[in-house]
């Protein structure tokens, strides 16, 4: 019998590092047993806490034995999965057979939060406690980030970012729920982890999340995915358990429509589609189509700075760009923030993306001037709210750049009704949102994207546009989320619809937009021909004038024409 003074720390349940224990045959062919057999270690040892019994064995679902194998099997898995499925409680009794039975690993528990992590870290110690004494590795270090086990291995566990791990070498590392860690962190955490999971032969990174957003785990799962036969675009293994799967409670009914209806009424359609149908938009309300956000898709650019500055393509001569601007304050909120999109022919592409929260009005303004002047002297237009107007003055004044935008108003302030350098009424240095340039830009950005005269191809902007949704009859970012660069797109399918930019690229942007889809119109149409002369009123024939009116060619006697 094990004593306190025998346990660590005076804990009974664990095993002091440096402790004999005299194996008997059975405990020997159980050990055996359990080294070769994950799913038989796991069923017959692993404890877990219930919220109904306490703690009870660790009975597996068909599914979670399904992923135990699966990542016992594969270097590379990623799991889609509904919420309260037992999703870390299964890999955690993985990795603790894991750590068991091989000597010197290290694991890397990594979740959005640290305090997550941590309690992720909490249940395997509690797990381990509950194991019989001759199955334990002696305890060399047990702390609420990490423990270190006789045989040498290691566990920690920290939040998701590219300096948890940097520097480190790790045998397996679980990144829980990353599908909500932020956009930037995820990106920047594979950029410096990565060399170090592909070092060795044998490493597994196992990623594991409910839906949130078409963001990097979205893009993951897009490429893992495969039909029968054919390989993936990546490494990873798919797993998918649909929340009908999942039993009510431990050897109950499995979930039906009647709880999926009870869990809507708790929650909301919304919620219930990203957090149990596992849908990666989850929503109905964005500005462009769930369809074609899903199938977006990001590619990795060929620059990245710490600062928030993106690059996909070098200057091209004889490309004409613009640039629309976003300004914040730079408080750590809101980003101030621009996308430059070379122009020169459809469909249209943005080539440099900047996003940072922190840059202060007075310096944004020189990372505006370096880009827009190394790519041909690009035009620029800021949005002048709050305090675009002080970023569009140093830019102009101090910086002498000559390729801002202008807008002028007539009638009342702020009826914007021409872009360009002046004009008749009252100019300004760039363009003030109003509701109807915020409307008419929404429905051209819409068309823009959903008919590929657009390529998004960035994952800050894809992100965005995920959580873009309807708000009081208008779009903005969804709570808890930020719109600036989905807004500089905005200002940008605003501002093709103005004069000068048509002026600029010498072709009526809406008219080559629009053509062949009238022409396939007036195909259909002709297919069952014009009814004329009915009750005394001649067929009139119709020019489209390239906007949004038609105009008779020739005189008729309808409305006195």
């Amino acid at each position: 019998m094990t004593t306190k003074k025998d346990g660590y720390l005076g804990n009974p349940n664990l095993k002091q590092a440096g402790k004999k224990h005299e194996f008997t045959k059975k405990q020997v062919e159980e050990y055996i047993k359990c080294s070769k057999d994950p799913v038989y270690f796991i069923r017959t040892y692993i404890k877990v806490v219930s919220l109904d019994e306490g703690l009870v064995p660790f009975n597996l679902y068909d599914y979670q034995e399904n992923m135990v194998n699966t990542i016992h099997n594969n270097r590379f898995v990623i799991a889609k999965l509904p919420r309260q499925s037992g999703k870390s409680t299964t890999i955690i009794s993985y990795l603790l057979h894991y750590v068991l039975f091989n000597q010197n690993m290290s694991i890397a528990v990594l979740a959005n939060k640290q305090t997550t992590a941590r309690d992720i870290l909490g249940r395997l110690k509690l797990a381990y406690e509950y194991l019989p004494l001759w199955l334990q590795q002696g305890i060399v270090e047990w702390n609420k980030g990490s423990i270190e086990l006789e045989n040498g291995s290691k566990i920690m566990a920290s939040s998701t970012s590219a300096s948890a791990i940097r520097g480190g070498s790790y045998n397996a590392i679980f990144l829980d729920e990353y599908g909500h860690v932020p956009a930037g962190v995820a990106e920047e955490f594979f950029s410096s982890v990565y060399p170090t999971i592909t070092s060795g032969q044998s490493t597994k990174v196992m990623m594991v999340s409910t839906p949130h957003g078409l963001n990097m785990f979205y893009n993951f799962w897009k490429n893992a995915n495969r039909k029968e036969g054919e390989e993936g675009k990546n490494e990873y293994i798919p797993i998918e358990v649909h929340w009908s799967q999942v039993p009510l409670y431990p050897g109950g009914p499995h979930r039906d429509e009647a709880w999926k209806e009870q869990q809507i009424k708790n929650t909301s359609e919304k919620q219930f589609a990203s957090e149990f149908e596992c849908d990666f938009v989850g929503s109905s309300n964005t500005l462009i189509n769930t369809s074609k956000l899903k199938a977006l898709s990001w590619t990795r650019p060929i620059e990245k700075s710490n600062d928030g500055l993106t690059v996909y393509e070098k200057p091209k001569d004889g490309h004409k760009y613009f640039m629309t601007v976003d300004t914040s304050r730079g408080l750590g909120k809101d980003f101030s923030a621009f996308i430059l999109i070379d122009c020169t022919e459809m469909p249209y592409k943005p080539v440099v993306v900047y996003r940072n929260n922190i840059i202060a009005p007075m310096v944004f303004p020189t990372i505006i001037h370096a880009v827009a002047k190394r790519y041909n002297a690009a035009y620029c237009l800021i949005e002048l709210n709050d305090i675009g107007s002080q970023v569009a003055d140093i830019l102009h004044a101090d910086l002498e750049y000559d390729h801002i935008m202008m807008t002028t108003s007539l009638g009342r302030s702020g009826q914007v009704i021409n872009g360009g350098f002046g004009g008749k009424g009252k100019s300004a240095l760039g363009v003030k949102m109003t509701s109807p340039i915020k409307k008419v830009g929404c429905s051209v950005l819409k068309s823009f994207v959903e008919e590929d005269k657009l390529i998004i191809e960035d994952t800050d902007i894809i992100q965005e546009l995920t959580t873009f949704v309807a708000k009081r009859q208008s779009f903005e970012a969804d709570d808890g989320h930020t719109d600036d660069l989905a807004m500089c797109l905005v200002i940008f399918a605003w501002m093709t619809r103005q004069t000068y930019f048509q002026e600029l690229l010498e072709t009526n942007i809406r008219t080559k937009i629009y053509k062949e889809e009238i022409e396939n119109v007036e195909e259909e149409l002709s297919a069952f021909g014009f009814i004329s002369n009915v009750d005394g009123v001649e067929e009139v024939d119709g020019v489209w004038d390239g906007e949004d009116r038609w105009f008779s060619d020739k005189k008729s006697d309808i409305g006195g024409l």
